[in-house]
């Protein structure tokens, strides 16, 4: 969420304040720091820290994500001595290709999406071609060694259960050599968590996780994880308040200040939802697929929208009274949200928190690193972990590579 996290007093691992992890970088892209990453001063479009071929396909945030994340990944499969990263959750690709042919590792990429896993495939030797024309035009360019694209695999993996794929070497790299890292750019709800079990097995040295998706996490099984939490009275976390750990406060800060017609969604899905429990009672919060230019529609064509696409029959008779009434309260509404939001910060510590207390308690070495930038990447700590102690090494991770 933008912030530096601060252990609770009295959990294991807790410090003062003063020392409880502050960095430069932490501090520089802390919450609410309002500056723009210097790779974008140029361009807001194009990362001036990656080559044209590794940005074609990839948004800004991505861009941000995939570097900052990857230069992360090599610096601590160097101090590791890994021989393989397993990127878990992989999409189309991106992290993985810039891992394999930016930065030189040995990558396996595991995504359960058979069509994600094709276009990452053809984003691949796309790439691939792209490098091979640049270095052609300009010879002064030293590429040492060969090009290794990413392995891919089609593979859902169950947080539940041991996933043998995961954890199985690649072709050249022996089975009695392989270390592995793992890591995940925000992998989805549970998925995380399986990264966290996976890494407890010998096979695995170290981890670098970026969550995301609380609302996904199952309680229990994906939260809480640590003893220390599970114990803490009062420690249940409903589904509304994981789903608000989600959501930018830096983005919705500039919404509230430019004070637009967006923000009146809020008010519009509140009365959308007073409308569903009217027709369908057990029907609690139901996910609504995004409505495109929700500040044109009238508030009865939004309602009637939304009842589409939760399966409720659009044409049921509204009381056109009773929706303006709600209409009126917008402001209220968006007073609500935006309290509601403040607790997000301390809800993702929490979560975050108890992923960190699981890995310690089991004697391994973890710490949480903000590697983004909040304005691009709300989600934007790292949990990284090793199976031995790397001391003050673990800053060195989150420093920009010059």
């Amino acid at each position: 969420m933008g912030h530096t996290p601060l252990l609770m007093a009295g959990s294991p691992g807790w410090t003062e304040p003063a020392t409880a992890g502050h960095t430069a970088a932490g501090d520089a892209w802390g919450r609410g720091s309002g500056q723009t990453p210097s790779e974008f001063l140029e361009n807001p479009s194009q990362s001036s820290r990656l080559t044209a071929p590794f940005r074609k396909h990839v948004r800004p945030k991505k861009q941000h994500e995939i570097r900052r994340l990857g230069e992360l990944v090599k610096k601590l499969s160097d101090l590791t001595g890994c021989t393989q990263v397993v990127d878990v959750g992989s999409g189309q690709g991106h992290l993985s290709r810039f891992m394999s042919l930016g930065l030189g590792l040995m990558v396996k990429s595991i995504e359960g999406d058979q069509r994600l896993v094709e276009r990452a495939q053809r984003l691949d030797q796309e790439l691939l071609q792209a490098l091979q024309k640049e270095e052609k035009r300009n010879p002064q360019v030293v590429h040492t060694g060969p090009r290794h694209c990413p392995h891919h695999v089609v593979r859902w993996v169950d947080p539940t259960a041991l996933c043998e794929e995961l954890l199985l070497p690649l072709e050249n790299s022996p089975q009695s050599e392989a270390r592995l890292l793992l890591t995940g750019l925000h992998a989805c709800g549970d998925l995380s968590v399986a990264l966290l079990r996976h890494f407890c097995r010998p096979e695995v040295a170290a981890l670098a996780s970026v969550g995301c998706c609380y609302m996904k996490l199952s309680d229990p099984g994906g939260y809480p994880l640590s003893q220390w939490v599970a114990g803490l009275p009062g420690r249940e976390l409903p589904y509304r308040l994981r789903e608000g750990a989600c959501h930018a406060l830096e983005e919705y800060a500039e919404r509230l200040q430019k004070a637009g017609p967006g923000l009146r969604t809020h008010c519009y899905r509140a009365a959308l939802e007073t409308v569903i429990r009217r027709a369908r009672p057990e029907l609690r919060r139901p996910g609504v697929q995004g409505i495109p230019r929700v500040h044109e529609l009238k508030i009865e064509e939004y309602v009637q929208r939304g009842l589409q696409r939760v399966g409720l029959d659009p044409h049921l008779p509204l009381n056109l009274a009773a929706l303006r009434a709600h209409q009126a309260q917008e402001n209220r509404v968006v007073a609500f949200f935006s309290l509601a939001l403040l607790l997000a910060p301390l809800v993702e510590t929490l979560i975050l928190l108890d992923r960190l207390l699981y890995l310690q308690e089991q004697g391994f070495h973890a710490e949480l690193l903000p590697i983004f930038s909040p304005e691009l990447s709300p989600r934007n700590l790292v949990l990284v972990a090793t199976k031995r102690p790397l001391g003050e090494t673990f800053s060195v991770l989150e420093t920009e590579d010059s």
